[in-house]
């Protein structure tokens, strides 16, 4: 994922959700409510979200240390992560008990023009960031479905920005539809219910968006197409014969790291076989710039003894070769 696309997707989102989350809180204030106070908060939550995603970026930039040799790329799905616990804390569980509140204890939306007004503009804000960050994923989603661009991507925080835009505006409709519903009616219960239908609506893109970083935490390899360039990159045909088994691990969104086991001419002398690995190298940086690390060892491939490089993603290699 570009850095800068990403980053651009998330301050319009941010720049949203501020002006947003004010403008809520005051149809609050003078209306009473509780969808508005619902997403007032959600929309306050949502420009955290944005805040703790740039801070992510921000420290995933350091350079390596000691102590951390493979550098700090996996901070940007820490972020993320963290993103899907306040969705689902701050967002979600803080509608469901003001939507059960009001539900319990009704009353009805005075000052109506101020919570419709505001759900009218905040809708049309909303509407800009999620275009914003629907054209900076068209840039790097190729043929991927919408599904498979959330699933697949190494790189949180589009994902994240599309969902949160997502259920911000879905979120919208809903508290426009209770409130409506409510100023027919003449009863705030129905204000009361679409609060509640926000709060589960969060909670559902909070488990979803905590699934996916969960997958990246624990370290996710490279995607199918890469992994077939990679494997096409490190036989030449006369030094390294062939590929006996590889692994492949993002230590962040835009750096990967490669450790293959090759075969080589039993009879190669050591500086051959030196050559050959440097080579190898290059060719894999080639065919694939993220691969920044990369460890190939060098073997004579026995065809009774040897996995082939997609049994590896059965059983890890125990045996010599």
């Amino acid at each position: 994922m570009s850095a800068s696309g990403g980053t651009k997707a998330i301050v319009a989102a941010l720049a949203a959700n501020l002006a947003i989350a004010v403008a809520k809180f005051v149809a609050f204030l003078f209306s009473g409510s509780s969808s508005m106070l619902a997403e007032s908060v959600h929309s306050l939550a949502d420009s955290g979200n944005q805040g703790l995603l740039l801070l992510g970026g921000k420290k995933a930039q350091r350079e390596a240390t000691p102590q951390h040799p493979f550098g700090y790329g996996r901070e940007r799905y820490i972020y993320a992560f963290l993103v899907s616990i306040v969705l689902f804390s701050v967002g979600g569980m803080f509608a469901i008990y003001e939507g059960y509140e009001k539900i319990k204890h009704p009353h009805p939306i005075e000052a109506w023009y101020w919570p419709v007004g505001v759900l009218v503009f905040a809708i049309i804000a909303e509407s800009f960031s999620f275009r914003t960050a629907i054209k900076e994923s068209n840039l790097i989603r190729g043929g991927l479905t919408w599904t498979q661009f959330v699933r697949r991507a190494k790189a949180p925080e589009l994902p994240v920005v599309l969902l949160e835009d997502l259920g911000a505006l879905v979120g919208l409709i809903l508290a426009l539809g209770g409130v409506g519903l409510a100023l027919l009616t003449g009863d705030g219960v129905w204000d009361g219910i679409g609060t509640l239908c926000i709060g589960v609506l969060l909670i559902a893109i909070a488990i979803v968006l905590a699934a996916e970083t969960k997958s990246l935490l624990l370290g996710e390899s490279a995607g199918t197409e890469e992994v077939k360039r990679i494997e096409a990159a490190v036989v030449d045909g006369e030094t390294v014969t062939r590929l006996i088994h590889m692994r492949t691990l993002h230590l962040g969104p835009e750096e990967l790291l490669v450790a293959a086991k090759i075969a080589v001419q039993h009879d190669d002398s050591a500086a051959e076989v030196a050559n050959a690995i440097n080579a190898a190298e290059e060719r894999i940086r080639a065919a694939v710039p993220i691969a920044r690390v990369i460890y190939l060892e060098p073997d004579i491939y026995k065809e009774t003894a040897a996995p082939t490089a997609t049994d590896l993603t059965k059983t890890p290699d125990t045996g010599d070769h």
